[in-house]
């Protein structure tokens, strides 16, 4: 408890609120916390169509009234026994059509892309931060969707970096 603690502690955000992002410990907790909210989808909700990552989470039907009604369950779950609130700006009823936006990518039934925020991020990281290990990082990422395009950019990039050293 005293290193659960002192790692807990250990990071602090304006608000008072909140865990270290990209430390496996937010994870864990993360994942021990939602559990609850998990079950809840899974077994009361008895939502067929549930992922989660973390506090990102995605739940499909065919049914939009029904979708409508347990947004405000889940809602009233997590206030009532998480303390925590679903943001306004970030929910989104639409057809699976225009694409599911989750993690950094916009999946449709048979392939991704990557968002265009994400690979905005990635290129500016790679100018600011540089190249050295990243490159390879990212070009992982994008075997996971159809980015033929953005990891021609990439490459141009890598050599373009490399070639003013």
């Amino acid at each position: 408890m005293d290193l659960l603690e002192h790692i807990i502690k250990s990071f602090e955000t304006s608000a008072g609120v909140g865990l270290p992002l990209g430390n496996l410990t937010s994870q864990l907790f993360t994942n021990v916390y939602m559990n609850v909210f998990d079950q809840f989808v899974k077994h009361k909700l008895k939502a067929r169509f549930y992922i989660r990552y973390a506090d990102d989470f995605v739940v499909m039907s065919h049914d939009r009234a029904w979708l409508e009604g347990q947004l405000r369950l889940m809602d009233n779950f997590l206030q009532s026994e998480l303390g925590l609130v679903i943001h306004p700006d970030k929910i989104y009823l639409q057809s699976i059509v225009l694409g599911v936006d989750f993690l950094g990518w916009v999946n449709f039934p048979k392939h991704r892309i990557l968002r265009r925020a994400s690979k905005q991020r990635m290129f500016r990281r790679i100018l600011v931060q540089g190249v050295e290990g990243r490159i390879q990082s990212y070009r992982g990422l994008l075997r996971h969707g159809n980015t033929l395009k953005v990891q021609r950019e990439l490459m141009n990039l890598d050599w373009l970096l490399s070639d003013k050293n």
